[in-house]
């Protein structure tokens, strides 16, 4: 795998990926909250605020062309992990009993290096058995 200042070329691709959905985020309101939030081994993308409440963002960025539409990709077990890391995050930061949302931003790079961003709110609700 190619290296580029760092970083593989995928790493620079995801980060490329998230900066275009923070920025698109931001454009319809929402502030960030947090960046890459982990609670051991579980991990949120984008924690996000918006009127309505907290939103809790997966980010999947693909490199065109690509296989499969990129969020295809956040089927049952990932949504279960995120999940989990948004309750350990509503545990433990001030949220004001705010409702939560899960989200999914897919995030199509070109190979010029445009950015496609497709925005996917309350792509699923969790379940609590």
């Amino acid at each position: 795998m190619k290296q580029y200042g760092g970083k593989s070329s995928n790493q620079s691709v995801g980060k490329k990926g998230e900066d275009a959905a923070c920025a698109f985020l931001v454009e319809k309101g929402l502030r960030i909250r947090e960046r890459n939030w982990r609670s051991g081994h579980l991990e949120i993308d984008i924690v996000a605020e918006g009127p309505d409440g907290i939103h809790f963002v997966e980010v999947k960025t693909r490199t065109l062309p690509c296989a499969a539409p990129p969020e295809e990709n956040v089927g049952p077990v990932k949504q279960r992990r995120i999940t989990a890391a948004a309750l350990s995050y509503l545990h433990r930061a001030d949220c004001n009993g705010k409702e939560a949302f899960f989200d999914v931003i897919a995030v199509a790079v070109s190979p010029g290096g445009e950015t496609e961003v497709e925005y996917f709110p309350r792509a699923w609700i969790p379940i609590y058995v």
